[in-house]
């Protein structure tokens, strides 16, 4: 669901709406909602990457509880090693194995491996926004910079929450946590402003952006055709 698309332009007033009008009542529910629609969102693209942002989410969660309670510099060392490992392997792994795999296979002639090298692993929408965001989570916990969260729906909210999670931009636990810890309260201006910035993004993104990717994408995949200042 790109932010550009039909289906978006559909999802969001409805979200908007229900979130305001419906869900809003207590702190619970409107986190509760935040999460749904946001994994809603993540799973439109597919519902297979679910999976991934989830365990994220399950670890880091874990590992900041744990780190919050354990006061051996050793054993903390040990747990941001684990949310590390697991982070940065899943993220390695979804966007390397392709390259590394077929490389691996051609430059060792490993006829046996041709069927690994075929399995073609697709790389998750925005599984770098939200592997570093749950990551520098459980690091600042470490350096005693933040407190961990208790609850785990305010945390998955805070990992998966669907306007930065697919383009960004990766927002500090100490930033974005204490919004969801307490009741939001609807202001008007705070909502014309929003939608001016939506607006104007989008005006940006489908006028500006994506006609001058035409013109990128025509000249780099006709390099020949010009000449060097063509080029500049």
């Amino acid at each position: 669901m790109l932010f550009n698309s039909f289906e978006y332009a559909l999802f969001l007033p409805i979200v908007f709406v229900l979130y305001w009008f419906i869900f809003n009542r207590n702190l619970r529910s409107s986190n509760l909602f935040l999460l749904a629609v946001s994994y809603l969102f993540y799973g439109w693209w597919d519902y297979r990457f679910l999976s991934l942002i989830i365990l994220s989410s399950l670890v880091d969660f874990h590992v900041g509880k744990k780190l919050g309670t354990t006061h051996d510099i050793k054993t903390k060392k040990h747990l941001c090693l684990l949310s590390i490992i697991v982070n940065l392997g899943l993220l390695g792994f979804f966007k390397y194995y392709n390259f590394f795999i077929t490389e691996f296979v051609d430059a060792f002639g490993l006829s046996t491996l041709e069927g690994f090298s075929s399995l073609n692993v697709i790389l998750p929408v925005g599984i770098s926004f939200y592997t570093f965001q749950t990551l520098s989570y459980s690091i600042d916990i470490y350096r005693n910079k933040i407190e961990p969260e208790k609850d785990w729906v305010t945390f998955f909210a805070f990992v998966s929450f669907f306007p930065q999670l697919v383009a960004g931009p990766i927002e500090r636990a100490a930033n974005l946590v204490p919004q969801f810890r307490k009741i939001r309260v609807f202001k008007y201006h705070n909502a014309k402003d929003g939608m001016r910035q939506i607006l104007w993004g989008l005006f940006k993104k489908i006028v500006i952006a994506d006609s001058a990717g035409l013109l990128a994408n025509d000249t780099f995949g006709n390099t020949e055709l010009f000449g060097t200042a063509g080029l500049i």
